[in-house]
């Protein structure tokens, strides 16, 4: 089944590569992807890995490569990556510690940009362990995912080759047993990019105003988006509510927020409720003020609410870049009107609502990416389900958003799974609209009970505390850009600067309530960054 499993997700990929040009006209900054054939090697030019397999000399030293460091620290070994013949794999271990780079030098390139892949999977454990690809003084590197359950991940990292040639270096520096497998590696023209690397901030400009304080890692008090965007944060995600009770995440909260983000250059991707509280998979409540109209009637209300907001954001000069028209609207919004499950025509409601949305955020800006969002990143299943149904009904969407915690959803594999799935089904831009992780399991805050705190859910390799929330990030960006078709947008960590502040609790109703998601910032106890932070810089 594992080796079924991987086969299907190569077979994936394949597709993808007829949407490329797709995504790079919707977002300009989006990655060139690799197509299936380039995929086993290179299939053009001049330049050619050799042994891109390590399937030439059965066990041993892989012919074309060299080993600097702990000598028999690498080596292959049958049981490999098993795809289209392949029976070997190499490997990186040692009874003892050991630090080794296994490289090779790839000539007669023509000068570009190229991408280096790779199938890996790891034990963890390492102090370092990554693929990297140099040419002259330039060069990148991605590091290798911890997967406990012996999926193979594929992971990318590009750079601009001069001089015609490059080298690959595949390396660990890994305490003793601990180990890592390649099964495949790949080079092929093209640059994996993220372009967004984005931020849920809502709750920042409410915990500014009660007095809120944000210090970089040297401790030096600075504004938030000032610490963030200096790691290379590019993009704000800002949630609106229709009348909440206290005036938390109302318009002109998002106003001010999106304001911020102008002064500080960056993006703005708005999210819309449609509630007058939080919305999720399970929880769609229509506004108050709509709650007794008629199905036509919410068409109108969700046309003119969403035309307002999006022409006050033009107004003001900060015109958002991307909408979504609900949040997490797996089961629709607006309940009971919006997706009636009892109902035979239940999508062909909530379609009509949604394009009621769509159309009024397009009467105000024509220029705004419509975005589907929904929860379980993990799930593919459910996003077939979900989007499937979209298609039909016809909805104009230009990109898909979905939610990832691998605490709640699932690994990374399934992740990447995922992903690849919708990408070559939709041929859609794909970006993940919320994710994060604990850098602790202990609360900062007594007036409220963290929102996760069991150990036993956390993803084997990734620890709760600040490196293993690092690490969660970087590796779940790493899934994203890997997105064959240049389909992988980028990821939106949710609420990094929602840290303990009297008064910006999550419960609208009371003032008193504590927010619960302090573990999960990127700022610690002492509003101190932490080094998930840097995992913002531009690839």
């Amino acid at each position: 089944m594992r080796q079924l499993k991987e086969q299907s997700r190569i077979w994936t990929r394949g597709l993808c590569a007829g949407v490329a040009a797709l995504a790079l006209t919707a977002f300009p900054a989006a990655a060139h992807a690799q197509s299936s054939g380039e995929r086993g090697g290179m299939r053009s030019g001049d330049g050619q890995v050799v042994d891109p397999a390590f399937n030439l000399d059965g066990t041993g030293t892989p012919v074309g490569w060299n080993t600097t460091g702990t000598s028999g620290a690498s080596y292959t070994e049958a049981t490999g990556y098993g795809y289209n013949g392949d029976a070997y794999q190499l490997t990186h271990w040692s009874s003892a510690a050991y630090d080794v780079d296994t490289w090779q030098r790839v000539t007669g390139l023509a000068d570009g940009d190229y991408t280096l892949g790779a199938w890996v999977k790891s034990g963890g454990g390492d102090t370092a362990n990554y693929i990297e690809l140099q040419s002259g003084r330039a060069g990148n590197r991605t590091a290798v995912p911890v997967i406990s359950d012996g999926s193979w991940l594929y992971i990318v990292t590009s750079v601009h080759v001069t001089g015609h040639e490059a080298t690959i270096h595949l390396v660990s520096d890994s305490a003793a047993g601990d180990w890592t497998d390649y099964g495949l590696i790949t080079l092929t023209p093209g640059y994996a990019s993220l372009p967004i690397r984005g931020g849920d901030v809502s709750t920042l400009v409410r915990s500014e105003q009660l007095g809120g304080a944000y210090h970089n890692s040297a401790g030096q008090q600075e504004n938030a988006l000032g610490i963030l965007g200096s790691a290379g944060m590019n993009y704000v995600r800002l949630r609106v509510w229709v009348n909440p009770e206290d005036g938390m995440n109302d318009e002109q909260q998002l106003l001010a927020g999106a304001r911020e983000a102008e002064a500080h250059h960056m993006k703005l991707f708005l999210d819309f409720h449609y509630s007058d509280t939080w919305t999720d998979p399970g929880h769609q409540a229509t506004p108050a003020a709509w709650a007794d109209d008629s199905l036509s009637q919410l068409e109108s209300d969700i046309y003119s609410y969403s035309a307002k907001v999006v022409g006050d954001l033009v107004r003001q000069g900060t015109p958002p870049d991307m909408v979504q028209t609900g949040n997490e609207i797996n089961g629709g919004f607006l309940w009971p009107t919006g997706l009636d499950y009892g109902s035979s025509n239940a999508w062909t409601t909530f379609g009509a609502l949604l394009k009621s949305a769509i159309a009024g955020v397009k009467s105000a800006d024509p220029h705004a990416k419509i975005v589907l969002h929904i929860a379980n990143a993990a799930s593919w299943s459910g996003v077939e389900w979900f989007f499937d149904n979209a298609v039909a009904q016809k909805i104009p969407f230009d990109v898909i958003a979905l939610s990832y915690y691998s605490y709640w959803h699932g690994y990374l594999d399934e992740l990447q799974s995922t992903l690849d799935q919708t990408a070559a089904r939709y041929g859609k831009p794909i970006v993940l609209a919320e994710t994060a992780y604990p850098f602790t399991l202990q609360s900062g805050d007594p007036t409220a009970t963290l929102s996760f705190s069991d150990s036993t859910e956390l993803e084997t390799g990734y620890a709760a505390a600040p490196a293993g929330q690092a690490a969660m990030f970087r590796d779940t960006l790493n899934i994203v850009q890997a997105v064959p078709g240049g389909l992988g947008l980028g990821a939106f960590y949710w609420e990094p600067t929602w840290t303990v502040v009297p008064g910006n609790g999550w419960d609208p109703t009371d003032p008193s309530a504590g927010d619960g998601w302090e573990s999960q910032a990127m700022f610690d106890y002492d509003d101190k960054a932490l080094p998930v932070v840097t995992d913002y810089a531009p690839r």
